[in-house]
């Protein structure tokens, strides 16, 4: 899962264990997508209260694979508020991204950069 991707699950989580997105059928289709294990279900349900087990969900996630976002949005059928707001959060997160980038490498190091490498070829 990509950084930004796993951020937008950070900066929701609070949001998303509110939501108890483990009682319908999310779990069973990222079972059936690949994107969690046999173990990984009977772990989730293994919790007591629904907060637990998204919580767990939200905890698996980010180790599960690049797709593992996007096939949790395509889980989320029966929360499409849910999906919608996962969605925005993403795009602020990509239009953003770039401008932190900006702040962490000053052009003129980027040109420097690219000097030096000329010299050494």
């Amino acid at each position: 899962m990509e950084a930004r991707d796993k951020q937008v699950l950070r900066s929701l989580r609070l949001e998303l264990g509110a939501e108890v997105l483990v009682e319908g059928l999310v779990l069973q289709y990222l079972y059936q997508e690949g994107v969690l294990t046999e173990n990984h279900v009977q772990e989730i349900n293994a919790q007591t209260t629904g907060l637990r087990k998204t919580m767990l969900l939200l905890d698996i996630l980010p180790s599960r694979g690049p797709k593992a976002f996007d096939t949790f949005l395509d889980s989320l059928q029966e929360f499409p508020w849910v999906r919608e707001k996962l969605k925005k959060a993403r795009e602020e997160a990509m239009t953003s991204l770039p401008a932190e980038m900006r702040k962490l490498r000053p052009k003129e190091a980027v040109t420097c950069l690219a000097s030096q490498l000329a010299c050494r070829f």
